[in-house]
């Protein structure tokens, strides 16, 4: 397996995947990073992994089919096979989608489809969670298709939510869990 990734920001997923391949627990390499921030950490990161990176966005591609299609050229010549959202704040274009399909995924901080879709992301999905006064939350792995959020289902991991959770507790412990979770789904893929 031969794996892409889209980060915005730190990419801990990313982290997770890779720190497991090094340490022999998936079968695989990482090949190429994309982000559309140029200054996102994740650059960094996958550069210290020996991973190549590009900086693809709007302000360089302003018209979505073409950032769509050098993304999908960018992951072609660098031989992905399989693409990994790691904290990715886009949508992907048709191309992107259409080509990975079934190869594509996505860990969101929720167990979805509650707190899922857009403008649910990060600390904003833990927030609803503690306002609805939810008993458990977790971590999903699904495949990425058009809808966000909207992919199928391949993994879950639970976690409880604790009566003095903060926003900081309660995504600590999704946090924990996420890493390990997208691991396991790739190994299953």
């Amino acid at each position: 397996m031969k794996i892409g990734f889209l980060a915005s920001h730190g990419g801990s997923g990313m982290r997770a995947v890779l720190e497991a391949i090094g340490r022999g627990e998936l079968e695989a390499i990482g090949v190429l990073c994309v982000s559309n921030n140029s200054s996102a950490p994740a650059l960094a990161l996958a550069r210290r992994f020996g991973l190549d990176t590009r900086h693809l966005s709007a302000q360089a591609h302003p018209d979505p089919a073409a950032l769509d299609s050098a993304m999908l050229h960018a992951f072609r010549v660098a031989g992905a096979d399989t693409l990994v959202l790691s904290g990715y704040m886009k949508a992907l274009g048709a191309g992107v989608l259409r080509a990975y399909a079934g190869r594509l995924l996505n860990v969101h901080p929720s167990l979805l489809p509650s707190y899922g879709g857009r403008g649910m992301y990060g600390d904003r999905v833990h927030a609803a969670v503690l306002a609805a006064g939810e008993r458990e939350s977790g971590a999903t792995v699904h495949a990425v298709e058009e809808v966000i959020d909207g992919g199928p289902i391949l993994m879950q991991a639970r976690v409880p939510v604790l009566p003095a959770d903060t926003l900081e507790s309660l995504r600590a412990r999704v946090q924990a869990v996420e890493g390990p979770l997208l691991v396991a789904a790739l190994r299953a893929l």
